[in-house]
């Protein structure tokens, strides 16, 4: 495909992760106002949102393997659609029991990206994939500021309700957006090996229970599935819980918390795009690339977390220089952990690995809200932060040292099976 008629599709996937990313994020920044029309408490509050988390989990490997099965694009859109419907139901819940088990249902939705981003690596070849994943991760930071501005300046106008009918209606928009404009490629098509050889018709691979299995016996993959377990931890946990701890330990009013938000979120997309151009950059000259930015940034996120949350309460600028350090580093991984499954894996069972990942990864995790709203009515948000946080760091810079030993075999695995493939094709 002619380059130019790819960025309209990486357009379409921007606005989609931005979008679902505002509605999925948006109910952290309306905590206090949810929180406060059903009467419930900060262990309440996290199973709201752990609820979503475990449905997405448990979909994971489901949505892989219908991806690797059928047409991703008409995948999308139904995820898409599902996004929609799903907030208008959460939006109309009267009680929280009901509110719980509708929002619940938004996570159906949300293990829909293994198929986004393998679609985006038939698009793109190896040595372009860390700088587009990380173009369309600017989205998520980007989501949650502009639901952070929903929820401050919409919402106390509009009510919570409406600006949830606001974001499910843009998803509805937007499945059929994907459903008529996003095209679907062969699998593998953007393999060099394939590129190279000149192959005026892809051949057709399809997913295998066989090559399925083989993802199991890559161990990069196994340091991959423990780091991204102990990875999400801290996302979840500041995600949910930071707005509510500038408020209520911090003493942050709405629009100090505003503007102390926003430069952080638009740091931490920037982060995403530095950590995929810097992963490209490092994987042209050492196989070892990608997972060697992804340490530097677990580590030096933990370590400016720690800073800033010991800051003391007076000193904001010392606070807020120190957590825009920890948000320039703790996206530099995300692009190049979806890079390194993708440099590893055969195409045709490239999104049921990415969704076994984020299954383990989101297992633990789902309950990250919970126990950091536990751990909060038990001491206080800066101990949950903080404790939660740094130790899931330090853990994943340990599994990435581990994927250091293995990934050069492993990604040369990869290369020889796709030039073994293309030698059959010509």
């Amino acid at each position: 495909m002619k380059p130019q008629r790819r960025w309209p599709i990486v357009l379409i996937f921007f606005f989609f992760m931005l979008l679902h990313q505002t509605d999925k994020l948006l109910i952290g920044p309306l905590k206090s106002a949810i929180s406060a029309d059903f009467g419930i408490n900060n262990t309440q509050f996290g199973l709201v949102v752990t609820g979503a988390l475990v449905v997405g989990t448990i979909l994971y490997p489901i949505w892989g393997y219908l991806y690797d099965r059928y047409a991703r694009s008409k995948l999308l859109a139904l995820a898409s659609f599902i996004w929609g419907s799903t907030t208008w139901l959460s939006a109309i819940a009267p009680t929280y029991p009901l509110f719980v088990a509708t929002r619940a249902s938004t996570g159906i939705d949300d293990s829909s990206y293994p198929g986004l981003y393998t679609l985006i690596a038939d698009y793109f070849g190896p040595t372009l994939r860390g700088k587009i994943y990380g173009l369309l991760q600017l989205a998520q930071p980007i989501g949650y500021l502009l639901g952070m501005v929903l929820a401050l300046m919409v919402a106390p106008g509009l009510g919570w309700r409406n600006v949830f009918y606001l974001t499910g209606g843009l998803g509805i928009l937007l499945a059929i957006l994907i459903f008529f404009f996003v095209k679907e490629m062969p699998r593998g098509k953007a393999e060099p090996e394939f590129e190279q050889a000149g192959l005026e018709e892809m051949p057709q691979f399809r997913f295998s229970w066989k090559e399925a299995r083989e993802v199991f016996k890559k161990r990069t993959m196994w340091f991959v599935f423990l780091q991204g377990f102990a990875g999400v931890f801290p996302w979840n946990v500041i995600t949910y819980f930071f707005f509510d701890y500038l408020e209520k330990e911090r003493g942050y009013e709405g629009d100090a918390i505003l503007f102390t938000m926003g430069p952080l979120v638009l740091v931490l997309a920037a982060g995403y795009f530095v950590g995929g151009w810097l992963g490209d950059a490092a994987f042209k000259r050492t196989r070892k690339g990608r997972i060697l930015v992804s340490s530097l940034g677990v580590l030096m996120g933990a370590i400016f977390l720690y800073l800033a949350i010991n800051t003391p309460i007076a000193e904001r600028s010392t606070f807020l220089v120190f957590m825009l350090l920890t948000a320039i580093f703790m996206p530099l991984s995300a692009p190049n952990v979806i890079s390194t499954v993708y440099d590893i894996i055969v195409p045709e069972v490239r999104s049921t690995a990415q969704a076994v990942e984020y299954f383990i990864e989101n297992f633990g995790a789902a309950f990250a809200p919970l126990l950091a709203g536990i751990i909060a009515d038990a001491t206080n948000l800066e101990t949950s932060i903080l404790s939660i946080s740094i130790i899931a760091w330090l853990l994943c810079f340990v599994f990435y040292l581990g994927a250091l030993f293995f990934i050069e075999e492993d990604i040369e695995a990869l290369r020889q099976e796709m030039r073994r493939r293309a030698a059959q094709a010509t």
